[in-house]
């Protein structure tokens, strides 16, 4: 683990001792992946990214955008800290246990994705149609140059976690039996799946629609990020943050 700046190690008021994680553009601003803070005590985490801004100023320019997450969860307003929280801070994401769905399942992998064996993980003798999405690397993006490869980072345990509160969710809102949820992390080459989604019901109507639904939802919410590596440059891709 790396070391937090001299200066936040030499207090002598109270404090609490935080375990910090960066992500995507966020750990190149900060130059660190993970490193142990000294937060002055009571810390909230309105006082700590202050002070986090204090410590790595090149975070400033993600000021208004970048996330936090504490103990896996985002965080929604002020939060009390305590010693020992882990804190991950990222910008917004871009676009498992299964619980009380057994044939769910929810998973990221560096190893290429397999679209057919995705889909028929969740065909149950009573439902009608799976619906699949395949979602891959594509050689043009937004108008810039050529794109020679992606690369996908994620918060693991979080995204985990999001993944299958995604899935509860779909199945309160849509009549659908199962779902399947496989994302890749690491190096991408074009036309790679980057995230295969597979939903089953009795109805292909309701399959259709919780499909796109947790698409759009993943791009948003799921801790996920997306670099483009492309003639003459690479960028991180965010999306437009969690649903805080």
């Amino acid at each position: 683990m790396n070391e937090a700046p001299d200066q936040l190690q030499k207090r002598t008021e109270a404090y609490v001792r935080l375990r910090i994680l960066f992500f995507g553009a966020a750990r190149d601003a900060a130059a660190h992946d993970e490193l142990e803070f000294v937060a002055l005590s009571p810390a909230t985490t309105a006082s700590f990214f202050e002070e986090l801004l204090e410590a790595f100023p090149p975070l400033r320019r993600f000021a208004g955008s970048l996330l936090i997450a504490v103990n896996h969860e985002y965080v929604r307003g002020d939060r009390e800290l305590h010693d020992g929280d882990e804190v991950a801070i990222f910008p917004p994401v871009s676009g498992g246990a299964a619980g009380d769905h057994p044939q769910d399942f929810f998973e990221l992998t560096t190893t290429p994705v397999n679209i057919g064996e995705v889909a028929r993980r969740v065909v149950p003798p009573r439902c009608g149609a799976t619906v699949t999405l395949d979602g891959y690397a594509r050689e043009y993006t937004r108008g810039r140059a050529r794109t020679l490869y992606l690369v996908y980072e994620a918060y693991e345990p979080m995204a985990l976690s999001e993944m299958k509160r995604l899935g509860d969710e779909a199945h309160k809102k849509f009549a659908i039996a199962h779902v399947g949820i496989v994302h890749r992390t690491g190096r991408l080459e074009i036309g790679e799946t980057s995230v295969c989604i597979s939903v089953s019901a009795a109805h292909r109507h309701a399959a259709f629609e919780a499909c796109e639904w947790i698409i759009r939802e993943l791009k948003q919410r799921v801790p996920i990020w997306k670099k483009e590596v492309f003639e003459g440059g690479e960028v991180w891709i965010e999306g437009e943050g969690a649903p805080l």
